[in-house]
C-alpha cells in the first residue's frame, strides 16, 4: 500500500471531500440524477405460485405489518462522489413498528449490530462489512462481500431503506468495469468482484474503492456466484420498489449482459450446467465441489430467470432473451432428471449397469454403484428427496447442500412436488440437518483419509466444522423462505426459536461446530454480519410472508417436465 494511504475500515474519522469532481464522479452523478427523474413504473403483473401462497399465509401468519412492501494486484476505482466513516451511525430510522421491537429485544439488538457494520464511501452507505469482531485480526472480514451483503440488503429493503441497496448495486457495477488481472491473465469483462473495501488517502483527503476479483482469495479463485447474486438482488430491489428505473439504466443492462455472456457462451460443454472450480462460491475453500456444484446451478437458474424479467427487449437484449429461454429449458430438464435423488432413484442407481453405450443408456454418466456411500442408504427417508451436490462423468456427489436445495425451491428449479420432497427430507432428518443450531451447510462431514484427499488436509475444514458439515446461522433466511413458499411456516418458526436460544448469547458467531451444531466454531468470527441479517430476514419474512416475493419466483409452466421420474414427487 502506498505511503500515506490508510485503510478506512480501521480509521473511523470522517474526512471532508475534495472540492473538484472527476469524469467518473460527474458520470455517476448523472446516473443518480436520472434515477430521481420521473420514470415509468413497470411491475411484474403475473400472479405467481408463491404469491398465491403468500396471500393465503399472510392472513394467518401476520398479526401486524413488519415492514414496508410495495407488492496483490489491486483494482482501484477512482473518484466517486461519496464520503466514508465506518463507525458512523446510519442516518436512517430505526426499524418500523417500535412496539414490536420493544417486545423482541433480540431483534432490536440485531438491528443495532447491523447498523455498526455499515460501510460508508464519501458520505453514503454502500454495504456492510463481513464481521465487526475487534478481538481478532481483520484479514478480509473488514470487506464488503457481494454474497454476504445479500441478506443485509434484503433486511434493509424490508425496512424501507432502499438507497443503501441502490448504492451497493451501482458501486459493484462500476467495479465490474475495471480491468481484472491475476498474474498475467485477464479475467472476463463480466466478472463481478468477490468483495471490495474503502481506502482513505489522508494526504489527498480522498477515498477510493479497491476490489478483489479472486487475486487475493484463498486459492486465487474468481467468484462465480457474485454475478448471479448481483442480478438476483437487482430483481429483489426492482420487485420491492415496483420501479424499474435502476434496472433500465444502460449501465445495468450492460452489466447483466456481460455476466450472461460469461455463462451462455458456446464451448466444449455437453451439459447445460456450469463447470466450476473448487472455492468459487460460499464454500470458498477446497471441499470437492469442483465440477457442477448444486449451489452454482441453482443460483445460475435463478439469475437467468431474474434476468429474463429485467432485460429490455431491445436490439441488445433480445438475443439474450432467446439464449436464456433455451438454456432454462435445458437446465431445468437436466437438473430435475439427473441431480434429483429420492428412494426410488437411489434404488435405481444401486442396480445400475455400467459401461453402457448408445442413446439407450440408462446410466448416462456411467456412475459406479459401488461408489454409493453407506450413509446415504440410512439418510434417505421413504418420503422425501433432494438435489445431490454434483453430477459429472463417473462422479455423483451424494452430499446434501443447503443453499443449493433451498435456492432450487425459491427459483422453482424444483417442481412443487420436488420442493415438497426436499422439505419432507429436512423434516425427517431434522436432527442431522438442523440439530441445535440451524443449519448444516452440507451433510455429512467428510473425515479421515477422504478428508485428507478432498480438502488437502485443510485445518479449518476438519469434520463437522466450517464448510465441512458446520452449522451456519445465515442459512436460516433461506430455510425460512423455502418453508413459507412450501406452506410450512411451523418449520421456520421452530428453526428461528432454536437460533434465538443461542445466537445473541454467543454474540452472533459466523458458524457452529459439531454434529448437532452445539459449539461455537473454533475459528468463527463474532458479530458476523450475515448471521445477524440472516436472522432479521427470517424473522421479518415469517412476520410478513409477502416479503417472500422479493426472493422467490413461481413455477414456469413451460419448463415443467412431462414425465415424473419418481413416485415420491407426488406424495
Amino acid at each position: 500500500m502506498p505511503p500515506g494511504i490508510t485503510d478506512v475500515s480501521q480509521n473511523g474519522t470522517k474526512k471532508s471531500l475534495e472540492a473538484s469532481g472527476s469524469i467518473f464522479e460527474n458520470e455517476e452523478l448523472d446516473i443518480l440524477r436520472s434515477l430521481d427523474q420521473p420514470r415509468p413504473i413497470h411491475i411484474e403483473r403475473n400472479r405467481s405460485f408463491d404469491e398465491r401462497s403468500i396471500s393465503e399465509l399472510s392472513s394467518c401468519l401476520s398479526p401486524r405489518a413488519f415492514g414496508r412492501n410495495a407488492d496483490n494486484n489491486a483494482h482501484i476505482m477512482d473518484h466517486f462522489e461519496y464520503g466514508y466513516s465506518p463507525s458512523r451511525r446510519s442516518g436512517y430510522n430505526t426499524p418500523r413498528s417500535n412496539s414490536y421491537f420493544e417486545s423482541h429485544p433480540m431483534v432490536a439488538e440485531a438491528w443495532e449490530a447491523l447498523r455498526r457494520s455499515l460501510v460508508y464511501f464519501r458520505g453514503q452507505p454502500v454495504g456492510t462489512i463481513a464481521a465487526v469482531d475487534q478481538s481478532v485480526e481483520d484479514l478480509n472480514y473488514d470487506q464488503v462481500f457481494v454474497r454476504d451483503f445479500v441478506p443485509s440488503a434484503l433486511a434493509l429493503l424490508m425496512n424501507g431503506e432502499d438507497e443503501i441497496v441502490k448504492n451497493f448495486l451501482l458501486k459493484t457495477l462500476r467495479l465490474q468495469s475495471r480491468e481484472k488481472m491475476i498474474d498475467r491473465f485477464k479475467l472476463g469483462d463480466g466478472v463481478m468482484p468477490a468483495s471490495f473495501k474503502v481506502l482513505h488517502d489522508p494526504v489527498r483527503n480522498h477515498e477510493t474503492l479497491i476490489a478483489d476479483f479472486g487475486e487475493s482469495a484463498i486459492g486465487r479463485v474468481a467468484p462465480v456466484d457474485s454475478g448471479f447474486w448481483w442480478i438476483i438482488l437487482l430483481r429483489a430491489y426492482t420487485k420491492h420498489t415496483g420501479d424499474s428505473s435502476l434496472a433500465d439504466l444502460p449501465e445495468c443492462q450492460k452489466g447483466m449482459r456481460l455476466i450472461l455472456s460469461l455463462c451462455l457462451s458456446e464451448g466444449f460443454d455437453t451439459f447445460p450446467t456450469l463447470l466450476c472450480a473448487d472455492g468459487c462460491c460460499m464454500i470458498d475453500r477446497r471441499m470437492g465441489v469442483y465440477g457442477y456444484p448444486i449451489e452454482i446451478q441453482s443460483l445460475f437458474f435463478m439469475a437467468l430467470r431474474c434476468a429474463l424479467l429485467l432485460l429490455k427487449q431491445d436490439d441488445a437484449g433480445k438475443d439474450f432473451v432467446d439464449l436464456i429461454t433455451n438454456r432454462l429449458h435445458a437446465l431445468s430438464y437436466h437438473m430435475r432428471s439427473y441431480f434429483w435423488l429420492d428412494l426410488k432413484q437411489l434404488n435405481d442407481i444401486y442396480r445400475y449397469k455400467t459401461e453402457e453405450y448408445s442413446h439407450t443408456a440408462v446410466n448416462k454418466f456411467n456412475v459406479m454403484p459401488d461408489s454409493l456411500p453407506d450413509w446415504v442408504f440410512d439418510f434417505m427417508p421413504s418420503r422425501g428427496g433432494y438435489f445431490v451436490g454434483n453430477v459429472s462423468p463417473a462422479k455423483m456427489d451424494f452430499r446434501w447442500f443447503c443453499l443449493g436445495n433451498c435456492m432450487a425451491i425459491l427459483s422453482s428449479l424444483a417442481t412443487p412436488e420436488q420442493s415438497a420432497a426436499i422439505m419432507d427430507l429436512i423434516e425427517s432428518r431434522w436432527e442431522e440437518l438442523v440439530g441445535e443450531m440451524p443449519l448444516k451447510i452440507c451433510y455429512p462431514a467428510i473425515e479421515s483419509h477422504e478428508w485428507q484427499i478432498v480438502t488437502g488436509c485443510d485445518p479449518k475444514n476438519t469434520r463437522w466444522s466450517y464448510h465441512n458439515g458446520g452449522s451456519w446461522p445465515v442459512l436460516l433466511w433461506l430455510l425460512t423462505a423455502a418453508c413459507i413458499k412450501t406452506g410450512r411456516p411451523q418449520m421456520a418458526r421452530r428453526a428461528i426459536e432454536l437460533a434465538e436460544s443461542r445466537l445473541s448469547k454467543d454474540t452472533w458467531p459466523e458458524y457452529y461446530d459439531g454434529k448437532l451444531g452445539r459449539y461455537v466454531g473454533k475459528q468463527a468470527r463474532k458479530f458476523q454480519t450475515w448471521s445477524i441479517s440472516g436472522y432479521l430476514v427470517a424473522k421479518m419474512m415469517l412476520e410478513d410472508p409477502s416479503h417472500l416475493g422479493m426472493i422467490s419466483l413461481g413455477e414456469d409452466k413451460q419448463t415443467k417436465p412431462l414425465l415424473k421420474r419418481s413416485a415420491s414427487w407426488t406424495v
